[in-house]
């Protein structure tokens, strides 16, 4: 069975796609460093590391972070949010994207529009920074919650095609949302997971 690789920037990453795969062989690597260093922006440096790991992978390589997405892509990783951005633009717009990072912004939306090829997706961004704090701080029940909470309000004053959970670490809340509304909620890991495992 071939091995997979999948990069991280957090451990917590690393428990949910254990839980997606109990049975595959996984080769995870979390390098929280390189998210730190990329929130200014990715430099020459951090781009060799990223694609030397890649390059030193033995089978697919999937890369978690939303982030780091474009430059783990151009050196052959899979970007856990492609899949994702894909199957919104099988359900179309108007597309509520909701985001944690700033850094997170630009990258899943240029990947949301080239999914959509010549279509407009209709994007409403969502920003949740404010719940940030409670995932660094491993809160993540009460992140998941909080991030559920804000879309659930977004979804009463506007009508989507779907949700897109931006960053892994959002996907969470995409249970939570599931039971609250008949708008399809999109979380990257699942999706990617399932990708990933049809490459072997």
């Amino acid at each position: 069975m071939t091995k997979l690789t999948l990069l991280h920037t957090a451990e917590v990453h690393a428990r949910t796609f254990r839980a997606l795969a109990p049975e595959a062989d996984l080769n995870q690597q979390v390098r929280s460093d390189w998210l730190a260093r990329a929130r200014d922006g990715i430099g020459a440096d951090l781009k060799a590391e990223i694609a030397a790991a890649i390059s030193a992978a033995d089978g697919p390589v999937l890369c978690t972070c939303t982030t780091l997405g474009p430059v783990a892509e151009e050196a052959g990783a899979i970007r856990v949010d492609w899949p994702m951005m894909q199957e919104a633009a099988r359900i179309g717009g108007p597309v509520l994207m909701a985001y944690c990072l700033d850094s997170t912004a630009a990258p899943s939306e240029a990947l949301l529009r080239r999914a959509f090829g010549g279509c407009d997706p209709q994007l409403v961004p969502m920003f949740l920074g404010q719940h940030w704090p409670l995932f660094e701080t491993g809160a993540g029940a009460d992140f998941s919650a909080a991030i559920a909470e804000s879309i659930a309000m977004a979804l009463k004053d506007g009508a989507f095609g779907c949700v897109v959970l931006a960053q892994a670490s959002m996907a969470g809340a995409a249970a939570v949302l599931r039971a609250q509304t008949q708008v399809p909620v999109l979380a990257s890991p699942e999706i990617a997971m399932r990708v990933l495992l049809a490459h072997r």
